[in-house]
Protein backbone atom coordinates (compact mmCIF):
# COMPACT_ATOMS: atom_id res chain seq x y z
CA UNK A 1 0.00 0.00 0.00
CA UNK A 2 1.36 3.41 -1.01
CA UNK A 3 1.97 6.19 1.50
CA UNK A 4 -0.78 8.74 2.18
CA UNK A 5 -0.30 12.47 1.55
CA UNK A 6 -2.35 15.56 2.28
CA UNK A 7 -0.08 17.72 0.10
CA UNK A 8 -0.18 17.25 -3.67
CA UNK A 9 3.40 18.42 -4.27
CA UNK A 10 4.71 16.04 -1.63
CA UNK A 11 2.75 13.18 -3.18
CA UNK A 12 4.11 13.86 -6.66
CA UNK A 13 7.67 14.23 -5.36
CA UNK A 14 7.30 10.97 -3.48
CA UNK A 15 6.49 9.16 -6.73
CA UNK A 16 9.78 10.36 -8.21
CA UNK A 17 11.68 9.50 -5.02
CA UNK A 18 10.37 5.94 -5.18
CA UNK A 19 11.23 5.65 -8.86
CA UNK A 20 14.76 6.83 -8.13
CA UNK A 21 14.96 4.17 -5.41
CA UNK A 22 14.39 1.56 -8.10
CA UNK A 23 10.65 0.95 -7.65
CA UNK A 24 9.28 0.12 -11.10
CA UNK A 25 5.65 1.13 -10.50
CA UNK A 26 5.45 3.58 -7.58
CA UNK A 27 2.09 4.63 -6.17
CA UNK A 28 0.85 6.96 -3.45
CA UNK A 29 -2.51 7.65 -1.81
CA UNK A 30 -4.12 10.98 -0.99
CA UNK A 31 -5.26 11.70 2.55
CA UNK A 32 -7.92 14.41 2.69
CA UNK A 33 -8.69 14.09 6.40
CA UNK A 34 -6.15 16.72 7.59
CA UNK A 35 -7.49 19.31 5.10
CA UNK A 36 -9.69 21.96 6.68
CA UNK A 37 -12.21 22.77 3.97
CA UNK A 38 -13.56 21.96 0.52
CA UNK A 39 -11.39 24.66 -1.08
CA UNK A 40 -8.19 22.94 0.06
CA UNK A 41 -9.46 19.59 -1.19
CA UNK A 42 -10.33 21.13 -4.56
CA UNK A 43 -6.81 22.58 -4.89
CA UNK A 44 -5.30 19.16 -4.04
CA UNK A 45 -7.46 17.37 -6.64
CA UNK A 46 -6.93 20.06 -9.27
CA UNK A 47 -3.14 19.72 -8.97
CA UNK A 48 -3.36 15.97 -9.46
CA UNK A 49 -5.67 16.39 -12.45
CA UNK A 50 -3.17 18.83 -14.02
CA UNK A 51 -0.45 16.22 -13.62
CA UNK A 52 -2.67 13.59 -15.17
CA UNK A 53 -3.54 15.86 -18.10
CA UNK A 54 0.20 16.35 -18.67
CA UNK A 55 0.58 12.58 -18.92
CA UNK A 56 2.81 12.41 -15.82
CA UNK A 57 0.53 10.35 -13.56
CA UNK A 58 -2.61 8.26 -13.68
CA UNK A 59 -5.38 8.77 -11.11
CA UNK A 60 -7.04 5.53 -10.04
CA UNK A 61 -10.50 5.90 -8.52
CA UNK A 62 -12.51 3.56 -6.36
CA UNK A 63 -15.35 1.32 -7.41
CA UNK A 64 -19.08 1.32 -6.75
CA UNK A 65 -20.13 3.92 -4.22
CA UNK A 66 -16.50 5.22 -4.14
CA UNK A 67 -16.18 5.66 -7.88
CA UNK A 68 -15.87 9.44 -7.49
CA UNK A 69 -13.10 9.15 -4.88
CA UNK A 70 -9.37 9.05 -5.67
CA UNK A 71 -8.07 5.68 -4.48
CA UNK A 72 -4.42 6.07 -5.45
CA UNK A 73 -2.06 7.83 -7.84
CA UNK A 74 0.32 5.93 -10.08
CA UNK A 75 3.44 7.26 -11.83
CA UNK A 76 2.87 7.25 -15.58
CA UNK A 77 5.75 9.16 -17.21
CA UNK A 78 8.88 9.97 -15.20
CA UNK A 79 10.26 12.58 -17.62
CA UNK A 80 6.98 14.51 -17.76
CA UNK A 81 6.69 14.52 -13.98
CA UNK A 82 10.25 15.85 -13.67
CA UNK A 83 9.30 18.67 -16.05
CA UNK A 84 6.06 19.38 -14.21
CA UNK A 85 7.83 19.68 -10.86
CA UNK A 86 10.80 21.54 -12.43
CA UNK A 87 13.01 18.93 -10.82
CA UNK A 88 16.15 17.34 -12.22
CA UNK A 89 16.68 13.57 -12.08
CA UNK A 90 18.88 12.49 -9.20
CA UNK A 91 21.28 10.84 -11.66
CA UNK A 92 21.85 14.20 -13.38
CA UNK A 93 22.35 15.91 -10.04
CA UNK A 94 24.84 13.20 -9.05
CA UNK A 95 26.84 13.67 -12.27
CA UNK A 96 26.93 17.42 -11.78
CA UNK A 97 27.91 17.07 -8.13
CA UNK A 98 30.66 14.56 -8.95
CA UNK A 99 32.05 16.90 -11.60
CA UNK A 100 32.00 19.73 -9.08
CA UNK A 101 33.72 17.49 -6.54
CA UNK A 102 36.72 16.93 -8.80
CA UNK A 103 36.75 20.27 -10.63
CA UNK A 104 40.21 21.85 -10.62
CA UNK A 105 41.73 19.29 -8.22
CA UNK A 106 44.73 17.15 -9.11
CA UNK A 107 43.06 14.02 -7.75
CA UNK A 108 45.36 10.97 -7.85
CA UNK A 109 44.11 7.76 -9.42
CA UNK A 110 44.32 6.11 -6.00
CA UNK A 111 41.21 8.04 -4.93
CA UNK A 112 39.15 6.90 -7.92
CA UNK A 113 37.47 4.02 -5.99
CA UNK A 114 36.37 6.40 -3.25
CA UNK A 115 34.95 8.90 -5.75
CA UNK A 116 33.15 6.07 -7.55
CA UNK A 117 31.58 5.02 -4.24
CA UNK A 118 30.43 8.59 -3.59
CA UNK A 119 28.92 8.92 -7.06
CA UNK A 120 27.14 5.56 -6.74
CA UNK A 121 25.43 6.70 -3.53
CA UNK A 122 24.44 10.06 -4.98
CA UNK A 123 23.00 8.41 -8.10
CA UNK A 124 20.62 6.54 -5.78
CA UNK A 125 19.68 9.74 -4.01
CA UNK A 126 21.50 8.68 -0.86
CA UNK A 127 24.26 10.43 1.10
CA UNK A 128 27.82 9.16 1.33
CA UNK A 129 29.01 9.16 4.94
CA UNK A 130 26.41 11.82 5.71
CA UNK A 131 27.27 13.98 2.66
CA UNK A 132 24.42 14.41 0.18
CA UNK A 133 24.97 15.73 -3.34
CA UNK A 134 23.94 19.15 -2.07
CA UNK A 135 26.89 19.02 0.36
CA UNK A 136 29.40 18.69 -2.45
CA UNK A 137 31.38 21.80 -1.53
CA UNK A 138 32.04 20.54 2.02
CA UNK A 139 33.07 17.14 0.70
CA UNK A 140 35.22 18.84 -1.94
CA UNK A 141 37.27 20.37 0.89
CA UNK A 142 37.72 16.89 2.38
CA UNK A 143 38.83 15.60 -1.02
CA UNK A 144 41.27 18.49 -1.31
CA UNK A 145 42.81 17.55 2.05
CA UNK A 146 42.97 13.83 1.18
CA UNK A 147 44.62 14.64 -2.16
CA UNK A 148 47.23 16.80 -0.42
CA UNK A 149 48.02 13.94 1.97
CA UNK A 150 48.57 11.53 -0.90
CA UNK A 151 50.88 14.14 -2.46
CA UNK A 152 52.84 14.23 0.87
CA UNK A 153 52.05 17.90 1.44
CA UNK A 154 51.24 17.17 5.08
CA UNK A 155 54.73 16.05 6.04
CA UNK A 156 56.58 18.35 8.37
CA UNK A 157 53.49 20.36 9.35
CA UNK A 158 51.09 20.18 12.27
CA UNK A 159 47.36 19.58 12.04
CA UNK A 160 46.15 23.16 11.82
CA UNK A 161 48.99 24.53 9.72
CA UNK A 162 48.37 21.84 7.10
CA UNK A 163 44.65 22.58 7.16
CA UNK A 164 45.23 26.32 6.74
CA UNK A 165 47.69 25.91 3.87
CA UNK A 166 45.52 23.48 1.93
CA UNK A 167 41.96 24.55 2.72
CA UNK A 168 42.45 28.15 3.85
CA UNK A 169 40.86 27.23 7.18
CA UNK A 170 42.93 26.01 10.13
CA UNK A 171 40.00 24.00 11.55
CA UNK A 172 38.72 22.46 8.32
CA UNK A 173 40.55 19.16 8.89
CA UNK A 174 39.16 18.85 12.43
CA UNK A 175 35.61 19.22 11.08
CA UNK A 176 36.15 16.86 8.14
CA UNK A 177 38.66 14.33 9.50
CA UNK A 178 36.13 11.47 9.35
CA UNK A 179 35.46 12.06 5.65
CA UNK A 180 39.19 12.47 4.92
CA UNK A 181 39.97 9.12 6.54
CA UNK A 182 37.09 7.46 4.65
CA UNK A 183 38.44 8.84 1.37
CA UNK A 184 41.90 7.48 2.14
CA UNK A 185 40.63 4.18 3.51
CA UNK A 186 40.46 2.39 0.16
CA UNK A 187 43.98 3.55 -0.72
CA UNK A 188 46.09 3.41 2.44
CA UNK A 189 46.35 0.74 5.11
CA UNK A 190 44.92 2.55 8.11
CA UNK A 191 44.12 1.14 11.57
CA UNK A 192 40.86 -0.81 11.26
CA UNK A 193 39.16 0.51 14.38
CA UNK A 194 40.90 3.79 15.03
CA UNK A 195 39.22 7.14 15.51
CA UNK A 196 39.84 9.39 12.49
CA UNK A 197 42.32 11.54 14.42
CA UNK A 198 44.32 8.48 15.52
CA UNK A 199 44.36 7.17 11.96
CA UNK A 200 45.71 10.49 10.69
CA UNK A 201 48.44 10.38 13.36
CA UNK A 202 49.86 7.29 11.70
CA UNK A 203 50.24 9.35 8.51
CA UNK A 204 52.04 12.16 10.32
CA UNK A 205 49.14 14.52 10.96
CA UNK A 206 48.83 15.56 14.58
CA UNK A 207 48.80 18.79 16.49
CA UNK A 208 52.26 18.09 17.88
CA UNK A 209 54.14 14.81 18.16
CA UNK A 210 54.17 13.36 21.70
CA UNK A 211 57.57 12.52 23.23
CA UNK A 212 59.11 9.13 22.62
CA UNK A 213 59.41 7.29 25.95
CA UNK A 214 62.28 4.81 26.34
CA UNK A 215 63.76 2.72 29.12
CA UNK A 216 67.06 0.82 29.13
CA UNK A 217 70.77 1.30 29.34
CA UNK A 218 70.71 4.21 26.94
CA UNK A 219 72.49 7.55 26.80
CA UNK A 220 71.51 10.67 24.92
CA UNK A 221 74.45 12.54 23.42
CA UNK A 222 76.71 13.32 26.39
CA UNK A 223 73.99 12.72 29.00
CA UNK A 224 74.61 9.37 30.74
CA UNK A 225 70.97 8.49 31.33
CA UNK A 226 71.87 4.81 31.64
CA UNK A 227 72.98 5.44 35.23
CA UNK A 228 69.37 5.93 36.33
CA UNK A 229 67.52 2.64 36.87
CA UNK A 230 64.77 1.68 36.76
CA UNK A 231 63.62 4.76 34.92
CA UNK A 232 62.66 6.05 31.53
CA UNK A 233 63.11 9.28 29.66
CA UNK A 234 61.33 11.10 26.87
CA UNK A 235 62.73 12.79 23.80
CA UNK A 236 61.27 14.37 20.67
CA UNK A 237 60.89 11.44 18.23
CA UNK A 238 62.87 13.26 15.54
CA UNK A 239 65.90 13.30 17.88
CA UNK A 240 66.15 9.50 18.09
CA UNK A 241 69.38 9.49 16.09
CA UNK A 242 71.12 11.07 19.12
CA UNK A 243 70.52 8.01 21.31
CA UNK A 244 73.58 5.92 22.23
CA UNK A 245 73.69 2.35 23.50
CA UNK A 246 75.55 2.18 26.80
CA UNK A 247 75.76 -1.57 26.20
CA UNK A 248 74.13 -4.05 23.89
CA UNK A 249 70.60 -4.82 25.14
CA UNK A 250 69.27 -8.36 25.44
CA UNK A 251 66.11 -7.38 23.58
CA UNK A 252 64.06 -4.46 22.29
CA UNK A 253 60.37 -4.39 23.24
CA UNK A 254 57.78 -1.93 21.91
CA UNK A 255 54.59 -1.60 23.96
CA UNK A 256 51.24 -0.17 22.94
CA UNK A 257 49.77 0.57 26.36
CA UNK A 258 51.11 3.19 28.80
CA UNK A 259 50.26 1.21 31.97
CA UNK A 260 51.87 -1.94 30.56
CA UNK A 261 54.97 0.08 29.66
CA UNK A 262 55.27 1.31 33.25
CA UNK A 263 54.68 -2.12 34.74
CA UNK A 264 57.19 -3.82 32.46
CA UNK A 265 60.09 -1.56 33.40
CA UNK A 266 59.11 -1.50 37.12
CA UNK A 267 58.31 -5.19 37.58
CA UNK A 268 59.68 -7.35 34.79
CA UNK A 269 62.94 -5.62 33.88
CA UNK A 270 64.08 -3.53 36.87
CA UNK A 271 67.72 -4.04 35.84
CA UNK A 272 67.12 -2.58 32.38
CA UNK A 273 68.49 -5.59 30.54
CA UNK A 274 66.53 -4.63 27.44
CA UNK A 275 65.30 -1.50 25.69
CA UNK A 276 61.60 -0.80 26.22
CA UNK A 277 59.74 1.72 24.06
CA UNK A 278 56.23 3.13 24.48
CA UNK A 279 54.68 3.63 21.03
CA UNK A 280 51.50 5.35 22.22
CA UNK A 281 48.84 3.18 20.65
CA UNK A 282 48.87 3.65 16.89
CA UNK A 283 52.44 4.84 16.28
CA UNK A 284 52.55 8.32 14.80
CA UNK A 285 54.69 9.00 11.75
CA UNK A 286 57.29 10.68 13.98
CA UNK A 287 57.38 7.62 16.25
CA UNK A 288 57.69 5.38 13.22
CA UNK A 289 60.75 7.34 12.11
CA UNK A 290 62.28 7.02 15.58
CA UNK A 291 61.75 3.25 15.57
CA UNK A 292 63.43 3.03 12.20
CA UNK A 293 66.47 4.92 13.55
CA UNK A 294 66.65 2.71 16.65
CA UNK A 295 66.42 -0.44 14.58
CA UNK A 296 69.50 0.71 12.69
CA UNK A 297 71.34 1.39 15.95
CA UNK A 298 70.78 -2.01 17.59
CA UNK A 299 73.00 -4.95 16.49
CA UNK A 300 71.35 -7.48 14.21
CA UNK A 301 71.51 -10.34 16.72
CA UNK A 302 69.29 -8.51 19.25
CA UNK A 303 65.67 -9.74 19.02
CA UNK A 304 62.81 -7.27 18.64
CA UNK A 305 59.40 -7.88 20.28
CA UNK A 306 56.07 -6.09 20.34
CA UNK A 307 53.31 -6.24 22.98
CA UNK A 308 49.80 -5.07 22.09
CA UNK A 309 46.19 -5.90 22.79
CA UNK A 310 45.07 -9.17 21.24
CA UNK A 311 42.60 -7.70 18.76
CA UNK A 312 42.62 -6.51 15.12
CA UNK A 313 44.14 -3.15 16.07
CA UNK A 314 46.94 -4.89 17.95
CA UNK A 315 47.85 -6.91 14.88
CA UNK A 316 47.76 -3.74 12.77
CA UNK A 317 50.22 -2.03 15.14
CA UNK A 318 52.45 -5.12 15.07
CA UNK A 319 52.50 -5.19 11.26
CA UNK A 320 53.21 -1.45 11.11
CA UNK A 321 56.21 -1.74 13.41
CA UNK A 322 57.41 -4.86 11.62
CA UNK A 323 57.33 -3.02 8.30
CA UNK A 324 59.14 0.00 9.75
CA UNK A 325 62.06 -1.74 11.41
CA UNK A 326 62.66 -4.04 8.43
CA UNK A 327 63.86 -6.90 10.63
CA UNK A 328 62.17 -9.86 12.33
CA UNK A 329 59.62 -8.88 14.97
CA UNK A 330 58.15 -11.33 17.47
CA UNK A 331 54.83 -11.01 19.34
CA UNK A 332 55.16 -10.78 23.13
CA UNK A 333 52.27 -12.06 25.27
CA UNK A 334 50.13 -12.14 22.13
CA UNK A 335 48.94 -15.69 21.51
CA UNK A 336 45.60 -17.40 20.82
CA UNK A 337 46.13 -19.45 23.98
CA UNK A 338 46.26 -16.33 26.19
CA UNK A 339 43.16 -14.95 24.47
CA UNK A 340 41.25 -18.17 25.10
CA UNK A 341 42.14 -18.23 28.79
CA UNK A 342 41.87 -14.54 29.72
CA UNK A 343 39.98 -12.87 26.86
CA UNK A 344 36.32 -12.22 26.19
CA UNK A 345 34.03 -12.09 23.20
CA UNK A 346 34.26 -8.69 21.48
CA UNK A 347 31.37 -6.22 21.43
CA UNK A 348 32.06 -5.55 17.75
CA UNK A 349 33.40 -8.67 16.03
CA UNK A 350 32.92 -7.09 12.58
CA UNK A 351 36.55 -5.88 12.31
CA UNK A 352 38.59 -8.91 11.27
CA UNK A 353 42.33 -8.35 11.08
CA UNK A 354 44.02 -8.09 7.74
CA UNK A 355 45.27 -11.51 6.73
CA UNK A 356 49.05 -11.75 6.61
CA UNK A 357 51.59 -14.39 5.69
CA UNK A 358 55.29 -14.82 6.35
CA UNK A 359 55.09 -12.94 9.62
CA UNK A 360 55.22 -14.02 13.25
CA UNK A 361 51.74 -12.58 13.81
CA UNK A 362 50.09 -14.81 11.18
CA UNK A 363 48.85 -17.43 13.66
CA UNK A 364 47.17 -14.75 15.77
CA UNK A 365 45.46 -13.07 12.79
CA UNK A 366 44.14 -16.46 11.69
CA UNK A 367 42.76 -17.04 15.19
CA UNK A 368 41.14 -13.59 15.35
CA UNK A 369 39.45 -14.24 12.02
CA UNK A 370 37.86 -17.45 13.31
CA UNK A 371 34.35 -17.70 14.71
CA UNK A 372 34.23 -17.30 18.47
CA UNK A 373 37.68 -15.72 18.77
CA UNK A 374 38.24 -13.74 21.97
CA UNK A 375 39.96 -10.40 22.37
CA UNK A 376 42.22 -9.43 25.25
CA UNK A 377 43.46 -6.07 26.50
CA UNK A 378 47.12 -6.26 27.42
CA UNK A 379 46.52 -4.62 30.83
CA UNK A 380 44.84 -7.87 31.87
CA UNK A 381 48.22 -9.62 31.80
CA UNK A 382 51.13 -9.26 34.19
CA UNK A 383 54.36 -8.17 32.49
CA UNK A 384 57.07 -10.72 31.76
CA UNK A 385 60.52 -10.71 30.22
CA UNK A 386 60.50 -11.55 26.50
CA UNK A 387 61.65 -15.07 25.72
Amino acid sequence: MGRRFSDAEALLSHLLDRREDGIADPTARPDFSPLDNVSEIDCFVRRLEEAESAGAIRIVKGKGRDSDQIKLVRLQDTVRLYDLLERRPVAELAVAATERLRDGLDVPDALAPSIAAISAQWERGRPWQGFAAADVDRLRTALMLATAILHDKHKGTDYRTFSRKIAGDSKALERLEGAVVRLLGLTLELPPGARPRDALRTLGLEKFAPPLLLAGRLDFDSAELSLIRPAYFGIPPQEASRIRLHETPRYVLTIENYASFHRHIAEADRDSMGVTIFVGGYPSLATQGALRALAGLVPGNVPFFHWSDIDPDGTWIFRTIERIIARPLRPHLMTPELAEVFGRSPDDPSRPPRQVENTAIAALTTYLSSEGAKWLEQEELDPAMPV
